[in-house]
């Protein structure tokens, strides 16, 4: 019982809809930074490194750059209230979903093939909320076309 409990309050938290991020893929992160009293927004741009629970309220990605000839890494959850925006800059062909070899490499070792993507598309959170919104609205018209007197009362 309490299991059920937790996934309904995992999904609760859930982001309507969030970009298609895999591994190799080199993204533009905004996340919020408060200062003070303030909100700013700061963008951090690098090779996306690992991608874990992708599907769960918990997914986080962990994104890597070289910053002044030093690598470093971050760790970004996906359906965080602080990560704005998550947008995908290029999208590179790899065979692993944990790059840690990565790390050892720098220069051209450290280059990734290219892979053509419809960036427009992965990009578009708006046309996936659309049919995240239009899916719903056709369950709820099946389930009143079932139940003519309205939505059915839950059973104890």
């Amino acid at each position: 019982m309490s299991f059920s409990i937790l996934q309904k309050i995992g999904e609760d938290q859930k982001k309507k809809a969030v970009v298609d991020v895999r591994s190799g893929d080199t993204v533009k992160v905004t996340q919020k930074i408060k200062e003070g009293d303030k909100f700013r927004l700061q963008v951090f741009e690098g090779v996306v490194v690992r991608v874990e629970r992708k599907e769960s309220h918990t997914a986080r990605i962990v994104v890597r750059k070289i910053a002044s000839g030093v690598g470093v890494e971050k760790s970004f959850l996906l359906h965080s209230p602080l990560v704005e925006k998550v947008e995908v800059v290029k999208r590179a062909k790899v065979r692993r979903n944990n790059l840690s070899y990565l790390r050892e490499r720098s220069g051209k070792s450290a280059r990734l093939a290219a892979k053509d993507f419809d960036r427009a598309a992965v990009n578009s959170l708006k046309e996936a909320e659309e049919v995240l919104e239009a899916e719903k609205n056709t369950e709820e018209t099946q389930e009143e076309a079932r139940n003519p007197k309205g939505p059915a009362e839950p059973e104890e």
